[in-house]
């Protein structure tokens, strides 16, 4: 009572003398339910405003972000690539202010109420639950900045598209080179061993796998280029030494980017020139490509755990053949999947080319996001270093809606390798019908008729077949 005679009023956000956390087992109990709702702790200790509002804004948030995430898809996982710094800013600020909700939490249970033990008991067990809140938002924050770092590394290549109200402007096919080279040190330029086009059905997300030998001869270019000006029968050079060719598919690179000069001296059109080939040599448009450092691969899929492949027999490596990749089913190594997916020995390139269509079959299948995250960082630098495209970073937002389509698709592959084509003597107008069926194919719905816009093709032969075709069996 006052000296009035009035009874006291306590100030609006004052704690209430009669409720105190009795025990600390009770504090503790009451950080812990603030944790999951915000505010809980607040109501206990007398603070009504400040826990109704920080009740109130985390269930409006929460179901916020329920509707968000109900209606999300991939459109929204491409989108979300624009806002990764406003994101981990974000995760950033939340981490901290969780820190604090825990921390003010117990402070306004009144922990000074309880044994000096009990002070510093609950004091460390609400100070370590802080810290523990907050790491999850720390780590979304890193993450989300390494992607960031990532991205913006990778994604340099120049352009507007990806900006417009259509990006693909009016097309229903995107063609991505995928190319697998050996730079490094000790190496002298950059030669393409594996090369893929994915050609890729916008609309249902099916995707062919188009494969051309490394070793394809007299390759030719698109009319009126440099190179077919330099070279206007096919890729010829005389042999740097006995037997020792330089003038393959796996060449073209590196020859246009040691010779400037071919391109009134604009350097580094080592990519470009051997888009322009391949689309040349199949008949299609090559968007863009991705380059990846196939000795860094390894590295990539150790991070993923590894593959597991059915080896049909003994693959032999080595400077001196003391390697051995043992056949059976069994979960490989990065550098075992390499190997086998490398290794000549005792083999030729051809298969060598199933090979790695077998390892690209079980990276499709086996890729666990939760191998990912739990080494993001690690996956995140390697990439950094091992891949290169001239993708555009805003192509991206469409890009992942695209691969999750991909991701739930069918996915066939052709090779063109002997006996359906000659190396040494390809038939470039026979190369350019099998793709072109194969395409046709590929768009085909599985009991209807083929795209509307495409016609039955003039060759008999099948184009092609499932990407694991000849891998799994022994």
């Amino acid at each position: 009572m006052s000296s009035s005679g009035a009874p006291d009023v306590p100030a609006p956000n004052a704690p209430a003398p009669d409720v105190p956390a009795r025990t600390a087992a009770a504090l503790i109990g009451w950080v812990a339910l603030s944790v999951v709702l915000p505010g809980a702790a607040h109501l206990r200790g007398g603070w009504w405003r400040t826990g109704a509002l920080l009740l109130g804004s985390y269930l409006t948030t929460v179901v916020c972000l329920i509707a968000i995430f109900t209606g999300a898809d991939a459109g929204l996982a491409g989108r979300a690539l624009n806002w990764l710094t406003q994101m981990s800013l974000a995760a950033a600020v939340c981490g901290a202010a969780w820190f604090c909700l825990v921390i003010h939490s117990f402070l306004v249970l009144r922990p000074g109420t309880l044994p000096r033990g009990g002070q510093i008991v609950t004091g460390a067990v609400c100070g370590f639950l802080a810290v523990v809140v907050a790491a999850p938002f720390a780590l979304a924050a890193q993450y989300l900045s390494v992607s960031q770092r990532t991205l913006d590394t990778v994604f340099t290549g120049d352009g507007a598209n990806g900006q417009g109200r259509d990006p693909w402007a009016g097309r229903d096919r995107v063609n991505v080179l995928l190319l697998g080279g050996d730079w490094g040190e000790g190496r002298v330029g950059v030669r393409t061993d594996s090369i893929n086009v994915a050609s890729v059905d916008l609309r249902t997300g099916k995707a062919l796998l188009l494969g051309l030998p490394r070793n394809l001869e007299h390759v030719p270019f698109p009319p009126g280029s440099p190179m077919a000006l330099r070279f206007p029968y096919g890729f010829e050079l005389p042999e740097s030494r006995p037997g020792w060719r330089e003038d393959l598919l796996f060449s073209v690179w590196q020859y246009a980017d040691d010779h400037p000069e071919l391109f009134g001296g604009r350097r580094h059109m080592g990519a470009e020139t051997l888009k322009e080939t391949i689309g040349y040599i199949l008949g299609i448009r090559v968007d863009w490509y991705a380059l990846v450092n196939i000795w860094g691969f390894a590295k990539i899929i150790d991070a993923l755990g590894g593959l597991v492949l059915t080896v049909d027999r003994d693959i032999v490596f080595g400077k001196y053949d003391e390697g051995v990749v043992r056949a059976g089913t069994r979960r490989l190594s990065g550098a075992e999947a390499l190997w086998y997916a490398r290794s000549r020995t005792y083999s030729d390139d051809y298969n060598r080319m199933r090979r790695q269509r077998c390892v690209f079959g079980a990276l499709l299948r086996q890729a666990d996001p939760r191998a990912v995250l739990g080494r993001f960082t690690e996956i995140a630098s390697v990439a950094r270093r091992i891949v290169r495209t001239d993708i555009p970073r805003p192509m991206l937002e469409h890009l992942v809606p695209l691969a999750w389509k991909v991701k739930h698709a069918e996915v066939t592959s052709l090779q063109f390798v002997p006996p359906l084509i000659s190396t040494a003597y390809p038939d470039w107008e026979r190369i350019r019908l099998l793709a072109a069926k194969a395409v046709r194919q590929s768009v085909r719905e599985p009991d209807g008729p083929s795209h509307p816009r495409l016609r039955p093709g003039p060759t008999p032969e099948p184009a092609s077949g499932p990407i694991d075709e000849g891998c799994g069996a022994l």
